[in-house]
């Protein structure tokens, strides 16, 4: 299954132009770009924020969001071309569409009292009620709310009030509407503006949660106010620390009644305020730029607790103070510190969650592009950068590796439709506009150098600069004209079209792609398949009849130019894709930019596959590398024509003695994608002894091998100290009781009664007084109370817990501190200092042997560095990252591991030239994913049984030392006729097929089972196989003491029956016993390597076979249904905060127990857990899958199987295919998803 595979992705900012664009409920919350919403969700086991979904259903600006107040899974939108849809954001589909809403919906709110009904107003009104569903059904028009005299800026329905709803307008005033009383239009002006026509937009507007009848309102010039709805009066005016300050964004915080934050609208200033205060408490600078949204997590995220944390001795107290409580938080901290999440959105449609109490952000999406996005290219020197231009006047800079943000031009010009690196190092950008004319743009300095005007107020649609002539750049422009000048302005050519282009790549503006052969005048083809404009265009620089095309119809189309056929066609993007640019040094790595506000990276890896077997395989240079004229002949194999291929090839004839490693590396890096494989490569080299001297600049930002860890780290000592310590504290005057007890305190101390003195000061929250004098008791007392200060941090999760765990030397309660809040490479780090001796354990007086307490801690911590890198490895590799978590436990030298993170993210070819290389510890993992790509030859169904992947499949099984199986396996399968089959007998050094006849004849008569299914199947007659292996298996499960590994070799063995004997009607009755066997078998394959998503489908499989088709197997749908029931119970109830389980009944437990002795361990250490490809994490915006195996939605990439309809998920797919090598739809044709 050739497939182009999405690899990265760079979400849309949050755009600036409307109000109501962020929201949130629970752990979720959602932001609009111009065109879709993204909703980011909380994972509780990482306390991280992913990307969940993108909806992409508005093909115009969307207008406002609002979160459904009862439901935490609706969420309403409204767009400006007058539609409104209902989403329910776990299932990811539209529940309901209102078309042509009369005038464009500006705001909209879910209606608090009534249920299912959405309110949306244009911009004088008047105000639509719209009832989903229900007998009421349809749209009403509020009876009052209409004919305003102002704009509505925004408006918000009281959260307990019913019915009652006020409107802000663009004059500064508010319409406020209640039934059953008067209501009241065009009120409450800011009084500066009384009696003149100035307007100051209402920009915020919010109820107060704990009173039915105040307001919270915020203009933009003129501040915020608390205002009473009923008495139509102010109550209090709020005042800035400096009359600069507009307020455009404000939200209560629930969880701290009376405080509110405010976002200050020309710099990114978060203010936080208490109504009882007229000035605020704190400022925060968040950012340059101003905020444009503000949003409070009602239920601030939950931290998972882990045991360290939750003592069951009180640490509060001492031997000296039973009595005193634990210390609480002084009402000057409470006073100061809300605690909480605010989703911030700013200006430049930068997106983050805040954690106002540990005063950090737990997630920042910065600089995110909010509209079309036309054109983007790799930068040639340094292909990790990636500049992107768009319809929001910005170029944007980005690094590829960490899909982060690295530069942003000033901005500002107008749109900017095209843009050209410069040549070598000069680290410019030319950029080409819609009005402005061109720029030249210094991107380190950040400042426009240059600008260029020969075209007049019309619009440049592409830009080039010379590669050759550094000098020189191009421009074309809707004027017809195409200007070659030098960079400081000077017009060397001027060329009306249509004549010569030069140095700029156009696309015909129509529906077909054109393939004109320059040198006759003549188009030689017409790719036919796009439905709307094609605006991009693109050749593959190493397969020169590779053509990849980018269409206004929201899709991008890989075509083999050679026949004209379309290879792949990729629906992820959401709208009009525009610009395709591919990675220098990774000719299969490539970007696209589209309307949807979206930059997404794709591998075409998988469509030139048999050419990285070949490189696997050691074939000759003439089977990998050729010259253009032989690679475009029709149905010749993919060769490599360009510069990359041609670059390693000269390097590896330079070297001497054995190239293979270094070959493998540097063609494994040409063919993945960004994103760790350069990494993974740099550990290789160091585990294979390579000098230090030799290791890449960048090595020290990616994953570096435990050995080079704190070196490195220490000469950036300043990323240990990156916690900054903030000190809570002051506010308001220090209450009496306070000041009795500091009295009492200062008393002890002059008595000499130092512990007593430091019980108080802690009582007193003086943790750093109580601290500097402990030490005078004794150090045993004062590391009793550093422990407790740690432990009260921990309970607040305060950042400032780091320096008390380090002085005391607790090391592992720091690692669990970490690890709990999901800084996993922090407490990796902690770890790494551990275990070099670099964290002491401080000496106590009172401990007796604590010589020797040294070498048992090393072992300690090293058990600890590889407990933290393996969970670091688990978080890359659920984030879609397998590469890296192989670099991971790589890292730490545990190549097992590594080797089983390739193999589980289907990263095949790279872990056998990884494994290739390290040799030894690798060797079983190599030998497991060469079968596996075996497999993927055996059953590609357009080329096997070519020869040439007939070839590669032996090919590969013969690096596997001992592989006299594996070769059976193949020539059984191998579906030929008799010449070709026993040419590939020969080839794998196995008798002709007439000799196997007779050999199972002999085996049969011998009583050798194995043997005699072995023979039959490379026979003329393989079905004969068939009855004998299948009643031996029947015979096994009869007995009582059979397991996995007795049967498992039999079941292997029969399945790579030729699949055209397998489905001749005379086998049904033993096609059906194979396929109920294996699917059973499958299930406690499913068990043993906890692939828990497939273990119930497999289980219901076998049942169904079992139901619907007549068979005699030792096995019965009770029998399933017990044991299914009995592995939930014992495997996957675990209990939650919210749900205590059931535990497993007495039988249930019985049931589990015999499963499990039949199951016994898995022998690839390594390979227990899930499969999860790359990409497995990424949103698309294209059509919904529904799974036919989990009946849920598929996220990340699909597998259709057979009849092209029924889908599952390509990690559910490869996980069935490693246990059951049948297909779930039980027609006996293999699955090969690999």
């Amino acid at each position: 299954m050739s497939r182009v595979k999405q690899v990265g992705l760079l979400a849309a900012g949050c755009q600036p132009w409307n109000k109501d664009v962020c929201a949130a409920s629970g752990d979720r919350f959602a932001y609009c770009a111009t065109l879709a919403i993204y909703i980011y969700q909380l994972d509780h086991r990482y306390n991280e924020f992913k990307l969940q979904a993108i909806m992409s259903e508005h093909k115009k600006t969307i207008t406002a969001i609002s979160w459904c107040p009862h439901n935490p899974d609706v969420i309403a939108s409204a767009s400006a071309d007058s539609l409104v849809i209902i989403w329910n954001v776990t299932e990811q589909k539209v529940v309901a569409k209102l078309e042509n809403t009369k005038g464009i919906p500006a705001s909209l709110s879910w209606c608090w009292n009534a249920g299912d009904a959405v309110a949306f107003v244009s911009h004088r009104g008047p105000l639509y009620i719209w009832t989903i569903s229900g007998p009421d059904s349809g749209v009403t028009v509020h009876r009052e709310a209409h004919s305003f005299l102002s704009d509505i800026s925004l408006f918000r329905w009281h959260p307990k009030k019913k019915g009652k709803v006020v409107f802000g307008h663009t004059d500064g005033s508010l319409s406020i509407f209640q039934p059953g009383s008067k209501n009241h239009k065009h009120v409450l002006r800011p009084e500066s503006l009384e009696g003149t026509d100035e307007e100051d937009p209402v920009t915020a507007l919010e109820w107060d949660p704990l009173s039915t009848d105040y307001l919270l309102v915020a203009n933009l010039h003129n501040g915020i106010r608390l205002v009473d709805s009923e008495s139509l009066s102010c109550i209090t005016t709020f005042n800035f620390p400096s009359a600069a300050a507009s307020v455009q964004c404000l939200a209560w915080v629930s969880s701290a009644p009376g405080m509110f934050i405010t976002g200050d609208s020309q710099v990114g200033v978060l203010r936080i305020w208490n109504v009882s205060r007229t000035t605020p408490i704190d400022n925060f600078k968040l950012k340059k730029t101003g905020f444009h949204g503000l949003h409070v997590l009602s239920s601030p995220p939950k931290k998972k607790s882990s045991s360290s944390q939750n003592p069951t001795k009180n640490h509060h107290t001492s031997s000296t103070s039973e009595a005193v409580p634990p210390p609480t938080l002084t009402q000057n901290q409470a006073f100061s510190l809300p605690p909480g999440h605010a989703v911030c959105c700013f200006m430049d449609g930068g997106v983050g969650l805040y954690d106002m109490g540990a005063k950090k952000w737990d997630f920042l999406r910065d600089l995110g592009h909010v509209e079309t996005i036309f054109d983007c290219k790799f930068k040639p020197d340094n292909p990790d950068l990636l500049a992107t231009a768009s319809f929001d006047g910005t170029i944007k800079v980005w690094d590829v590796n960490t899909l982060t943000a690295v530069y942003t031009s000033p901005g500002n010009e107008g749109v900017i439709y095209s843009l050209s690196w410069a040549p070598g190092d000069l680290n410019c950008i030319a950029g080409a506009t819609s009005r402005n004319g061109g720029f030249i743009w210094d991107v380190p300095k950040g400042k426009m150098i240059t600008r260029f005007s020969e075209h007049g107020k019309n619009g440049i649609f592409c830009i080039a600069w010379s590669h050759k002539d550094s000098k020189r750049i191009a421009t074309c422009s809707s004027d017809g004209f195409c200007i070659i000048r030098t960079i400081d302005g000077k017009v060397l050519h001027k060329y009306k079209h249509p004549a010569a282009v030069f140095g700029c790549d156009w696309s015909q503006n129509n529906n077909t792609v054109r393939i004109w052969d320059y040198t006759q005048d003549a188009c030689i083809n017409v790719l036919s398949g796009h439905t709307a404009p094609v605006r991009g265009l693109m050749w593959n620089p190493e397969i020169p009849y590779l053509l990849i095309s980018g269409s206004w119809d929201y899709t991008i189309r890989v075509w083999d130019t050679r026949d004209g056929t379309c290879l792949d066609t990729v629906y992820d993007h959401g709208a009009d894709v525009y610009g395709l640019t591919c990675h220098p040094s990774r000719p299969f790595t490539m970007a696209s930019c589209s309307r949807d506000s979206t930059v997404r990276l794709w591998s075409l890896t998988p469509l030139i596959n048999p050419l990285q077997i070949n490189i696997l395989a050691d074939r000759c240079w003439d089977d990998i590398i050729g010259n253009t004229d032989r690679a475009v002949e029709s149905g010749a194999p993919p060769l490599l024509c360009g510069k990359v291929s041609r670059d390693i090839k000269q390097e590896v004839e330079k070297l001497t003695g054995n190239p293979q490693g270094k070959k493998l590396r540097w063609f494994s890096e040409c063919f993945s994608p960004p994103g760790g494989s350069k990494n993974l490569w740099d550990l290789v080299a160091v585990i294979k002894g390579q000098d230090d001297s030799l290791l890449p600049q960048n090595y020290c930002k990616g994953i570096m091998h435990m050995k080079h860890l704190i070196r490195f780290r220490m000469s950036k000592a300043q990323e240990l100290t990156t916690v900054k310590m903030s000190k809570f504290g002051g506010g308001i005057g220090a209450p009496s009781k306070e000041e009795r007890l500091k009295e009492a305190a200062e008393i002890h101390l002059r008595l000499g009664q130092i512990q007593r003195y430091c019980e108080l000061m802690v009582e007193l929250g003086e943790w750093d007084k109580a601290l500097s004098v402990a030490p005078g008791v004794s150090m045993k007392y004062w590391r009793k109370l550093m422990q407790r200060r740690a432990d009260q941090l921990i309970q607040e999760e305060n950042d400032d817990v780091i320096p008390y765990c380090i002085a005391i030397g607790d090391v592992k309660k720091l690692v669990s501190f970490f690890t709990s809040r999901g800084q996993l490479k922090e407490a990796l780090l902690v770890t790494q200092a551990a275990c070099e001796g670099n964290i002491q354990m401080s000496p106590l007086s009172t401990t007796s042997g604590c010589s020797n307490a040294g070498g048992d801690n090393t072992d300690d911590y090293n058990e600890l560095l590889h407990k933290v890198s393996k969970e670091l490895a688990e978080w890359y590799f659920q984030d879609g990252h397998a590469v890296l978590a192989a670099c991971c436990h790589l890292a730490v030298e545990n190549i097992e591991l590594a080797m089983a993170n390739l193999i589980r993210g289907n990263e095949l070819e790279l872990a056998i030239c990884v494994g290739t290389v390290l040799g030894g510890s690798a060797a079983q993992a190599t030998h497991y994913a060469l079968e596996l790509l075996a497999r993927k030859c055996m059953t590609v169904t357009t080329c096997f049984p070519s020869l040439g992947y007939r070839d590669l499949a032996a090919d590969l099984l013969m690096m596997i030392p001992d592989n006299k199986l594996q070769l059976v396996k193949l020539c059984a399968f191998y579906p030929g006729c008799i010449a070709e089959i026993n040419d590939l007998h020969e080839k794998c050094n196995l008798p002709d097929v007439e000799e196997c006849m007779r050999l199972a004849e002999t085996m049969q008569a011998d009583g050798d089972i194995f043997e005699t299914i072995k023979y039959y199947l490379l026979s003329t007659e393989p079905e004969k196989a068939l009855p004998i292996g299948i009643q031996y298996v029947k015979e096994q499960l009869c007995g009582s003491d059979w397991t996995l590994d007795s049967v498992c070799p039999y079941l292997d063995l029969l399945s790579y029956v030729r699949t055209e004997r397998l489905v001749l009607h005379k086998c049904s009755e033993f096609r059906n016993e194979l396929l109920i066997l294996c699917g059973y078998i499958g299930a406690l394959l499913a068990i043993r390597r906890q692939y828990n998503s497939i273990v119930p489908a497999l289980y219901e499989y076998t049942s169904q076979l079992l139901k619907r088709r007549e068979v005699s197997v030792p096995l019965k749908i009770e029998q399933l249904s017990e044991e299914l029931d009995a592995w939930r119970a014992c495997t996957l109830n675990k209990p939650t905060d919210e749900l205590p389980c059931t535990p497993p009944s007495e039988s249930q437990r019985m049931v589990y127990s015999i499963l499990i002795s039949r199951i016994q361990e898995e022998p690839l250490k390594g390979m227990v857990g899930p499969d999860y490809v790359t990409g497995s994490n990424l949103p698309s915006h294209s059509d919904v899958h529904i799974s036919c195996l989990t009946g849920l939605r598929i996220q990340g990439p699909v597998f259709f199987l057979e009849d092209g309809k029924s889908a599952v998920s390509l990690n559910d797919a490869l996980m069935w295919a490693k246990v059951n090598p049948f297909s779930p739809l039980g027609t006996g044709i293999r699955l090969n998803p690999f």
